[in-house]
């Protein structure tokens, strides 16, 4: 006999059909969910405050963006600051190596030695910085070239006299007549030494006392000492090339001694250097305003 289904079972448990009761045979079917109850609205000011949010995110993503392309551009300004000053320091090296290797080039190739082109060079430096000076301080430029001219000359005749030995041959026919007993090869240094030593000596010992008493003996030593480096150097039989050197050391030292005279002589026209930086038409003209003004002003009139 059949058991009478338990009351207390649930009754979807009981009335659910199976997969065998199913007409076309096919799965049981699940109840359909029942649609949740609408959420709530947002309010004014919670759409308010994601409007404000979300303008915010996009204002912070293009600061962010524009800091990360500044940064960049940043560095690549460095990368062509650093590369430019790179090029410019090249080029002031080249402003630096092209004269001096010239003036070492033409001391070699000219005068035989490289040190000639040490020494000329660095006199030519002094030179050119004294003309610029006196440029400066307002010298005229012709009585620079007539000091210029003065030296070539003064140059151009060391140099001939030197490198065609004229000086040697003079000294030596000197010495022979002097000194015969001297050996042959020491006469001629001896015989310029002594001369030029005694004659540059008392040369300095009256400069010395023109100048003022105190100084004498010092001018004495300073004339002995120069009359014999000018009397070794004139008893030397010298190289063409080196006197051609020679010629050249003279002309370069020369020509800023006959400038420096020429300003002792002349002097500078202090007046015109002034004038060069003193604002003379600014100033009257605005003496001349003024005194216009107040001419034209009730209180300023003359009675």
């Amino acid at each position: 006999m059949a058991s009478d289904p338990d009351p207390t079972a649930p009754a979807s448990e009981s009335t659910a059909p199976s997969a065998a009761d199913s007409g076309d045979g096919g799965p049981a079917r699940e109840p359909t969910p029942e649609p949740a109850p609408d959420a709530q609205a947002p309010g004014l000011r919670e759409q308010v405050a994601a409007v404000i949010g979300a303008a915010r995110r996009v204002v912070t993503a293009h600061i962010e963006l524009a800091k990360a392309e500044f940064g960049a551009i940043m560095g690549e300004v460095g990368r062509v600051a650093a590369l430019g000053g790179l090029a410019f320091a090249m080029l002031l090296l080249l402003g630096f190596l092209l004269p001096v290797g010239l003036l070492l080039f033409l001391g070699e190739w000219i005068f035989g030695s490289i040190g000639w082109g040490v020494l000329l060079g660095s006199v030519l430096i002094i030179d050119v910085a004294v003309v610029a000076g006196l440029l400066a301080v307002g010298m005229p430029g012709n009585r620079l070239g007539l000091a210029l001219l003065g030296a070539l000359a003064i140059g151009v005749v060391t140099g001939l006299v030197l490198g065609l030995e004229l000086t040697n041959r003079a000294w030596t026919a000197a010495a022979d007549e002097l000194l015969p007993g001297v050996d042959a090869g020491f006469r001629p240094l001896a015989i310029a030494v002594l001369s030029l030593a005694a004659v540059g000596g008392l040369i300095g010992l009256v400069g010395g006392f023109r100048a003022s008493g105190g100084s004498a003996v010092g001018g004495l030593f300073l004339g002995a000492f120069t009359g014999i480096v000018l009397g070794a150097l004139t008893a030397v039989a010298l190289d063409p090339r080196v006197g051609a050197a020679f010629g050249t050391l003279t002309t370069l030292i020369a020509w800023p001694v006959l400038m420096g005279l020429d300003v002792s002589r002349r002097g500078i026209d202090g007046d015109a250097l002034k004038a060069r930086f003193y604002p003379s038409q600014t100033i009257e003209t605005t003496k001349e305003t003024i005194e216009w003004v107040r001419q034209r002003t009730p209180l300023g009139r003359k009675s």
